[in-house]
């Protein structure tokens, strides 16, 4: 069997491509689904109006946050956080949300996911293959890519688990959309 090289595959990374942003856009700003992933702090006002005067750069930060292991049992940090609050936080520079370079980074972002799929499913089966074959390989590498990592901010940063739930959902069904295009558009 000689591998499907990458370059005969543009069609279903761009279709692939197109139809999981198209559906993740549906899952974020046209259904409910999401509407939930964040709850609003209680007075938000007031904690928003407390941090303010510390002009905080944009980057992730964690509260209370030790120097270093040894710190971590020291009683003042045990303190801290019996004390709390302990958080994980992202800042975000201090302008309007623009969604148009985000949107587009998510576009390349699927186009890359497409492309392993693209690579795996070439070197798994070859030119006219079966649509289900190709769909298994090219739909589970997509999977893979939009799900897997995520779940390490479950494991890590307290993310919750129905949050990631839905999250995956997501992902088996951008999977499902990749392995579809690719089935369907895979080269004689």
């Amino acid at each position: 069997m000689e591998p499907v090289p990458i370059m005969s595959l543009w069609l279903p990374i761009l279709v692939s491509a197109v139809l999981v942003f198209v559906a993740s856009s549906i899952f974020h700003m046209v259904l409910p689904w999401h509407k939930n992933d964040f709850k609003p702090l209680p007075d938000e006002d007031k904690v928003m109006a407390a941090l303010r005067p510390f002009n905080i750069p944009p980057g992730e930060y964690s509260m209370p946050r030790p120097a270093d292991m040894a710190a971590m049992k020291s009683p003042e940090f045990q303190e801290k956080l019996k004390n709390g609050p302990v958080a994980m936080l992202t800042v975000l520079p201090n302008r309007g949300f623009n969604m148009g370079p985000a949107l587009a980074k998510w576009f390349i972002y699927c186009v890359v996911v497409a492309i392993f799929a693209a690579y795996v499913a070439g070197r798994a089966v070859g030119a006219g293959a079966e649509y289900l074959p190709v769909f298994r390989f090219a739909g589970v590498t997509a999977f893979v890519g939009y799900n897997l990592a995520m779940w390490q901010a479950t494991i890590w940063a307290g993310r919750s688990a129905s949050t990631m739930l839905k999250h995956t959902v997501d992902g088996l069904v951008y999977g499902l959309l990749t392995g579809g295009a690719f089935g369907w558009l895979w080269p004689d």
